[in-house]
């Protein structure tokens, strides 16, 4: 990016910061958005900013990690103007590589804690997921077990064959990413072996372990929090129920879904619009609402019942550092868990 075209948006950004976004934008001008969140999660939101806006968008979906290699293959020539991202390591691995525009204060100050923004403010969180360990209270009961106090816990003898995972899912590999960043290759290759030599049980997604849980083919299983509250939403007599670990656990991760601006964006006025719009009340609505998702933004809640975010006992982790997803899906390969 040439000096003069970083100046141009710096000063675009400022302008922005003090008298807002644009009602509507110029009807040539087309925002492209590279998207690593599933359609059907955020394609209605963006539909309605663009309703709203006047401000016409162009969306590439992917794979988080996939559109995040493309951009950085793409480089500065990227035509990329935000990218929306299914968790924070795909932002951090764009920060690092220097392909982020900081973000104005005002739309930092949006996000309810500093530990759903990026440190030097190069992206923002949008809606927040919790991993906690869906489980049935009847089965737990049978199996004469004790809610585990860790993750960890689930190696334990007790367990044998009544836990579900999904090794491929992309939050289980962030998950098992801030493994590696918190406890190291060795000890986070080891608990992998140990779930292994345990029977835990694979799934291919989250959705057939809540299945598993409520059918009793598992005791309960490592998922997102919102599943469930899919499940409850069409049979509200379902009796599963969610386990936030303790203490700071790394099975309690907050992970999220963020955005960020793109250095190589040309129009910096419509990118912040974009930005700024999803974390606006309107978007969040729509993340608790229709996701169940946690908003991220003070003035919205969740709309199922969740214990509030600051409730949560979440390790500390800089969710930028979750960036070598790739490393971890090799070490799951490596473990035999796909096997």
């Amino acid at each position: 990016m040439s000096t003069q075209r970083f100046i141009l948006f710096s000063l675009v950004i400022l302008l922005v910061t003090l008298v807002g976004a644009p009602a509507f934008a110029d009807d040539e001008q087309v925002l492209t958005v590279y998207s690593g969140r599933n359609e059907s999660l955020i394609g209605p939101i963006l539909a309605q900013f663009s309703e709203d806006t006047g401000i016409t968008v162009e969306i590439l979906y992917g794979g988080t990690s996939a559109v995040a290699n493309q951009i950085l293959t793409e480089g500065e020539n990227s035509p990329a103007d935000v990218f929306i991202a299914q968790d924070g390591g795909a932002l951090g691995a764009l920060a690092a590589a220097d392909m982020l525009h900081r973000l104005p204060d005002a739309t930092i100050e949006r996000v309810v804690d500093s530990a759903f923004v990026s440190p030097d403010r190069l992206w923002a969180g949008l809606s927040g997921r919790a991993r906690v360990f869906v489980y049935s209270p009847e089965s737990l009961e049978e199996h004469g077990l004790e809610l585990p106090g860790s993750i960890l816990d689930l190696t334990g003898e007790e367990w044998s064959g009544l836990v579900g995972w999904a090794p491929t899912n992309a939050s289980f590999v962030a998950n098992v990413t801030a493994m590696r960043v918190l406890l190291g290759e060795d000890e986070t290759a080891g608990w992998l072996a140990e779930m292994i030599a345990n029977g835990v049980q694979a799934y291919p997604k989250n959705t057939p372990i809540v299945q598993a849980t409520i059918d009793g083919e598992v005791v309960g299983g490592l998922v997102n929090h919102y599943y469930l509250f899919r499940f409850l939403a069409e049979d509200p007599d379902i009796t599963a129920t969610l386990h936030f670990f303790p203490g700071g656990d790394l099975g309690s991760l907050i992970n999220i879904a963020g955005a960020a601006i793109l250095k190589s964006t040309d129009q910096p006025y419509d990118a912040l619009a974009l930005v700024d719009y999803l974390l606006s009340d309107t978007a969040q609505e729509y993340f608790a609402q229709s996701t169940y998702e946690y908003p991220l933004v003070a003035s919205v809640h969740p709309s199922v019942d969740l214990p509030a975010l600051a409730e949560i006992e979440t390790p500390e982790i800089d969710l930028s550092d979750l960036a070598d997803l790739q490393g971890t899906v090799q070490m799951i390969e490596d473990s035999g868990a796909l096997e």
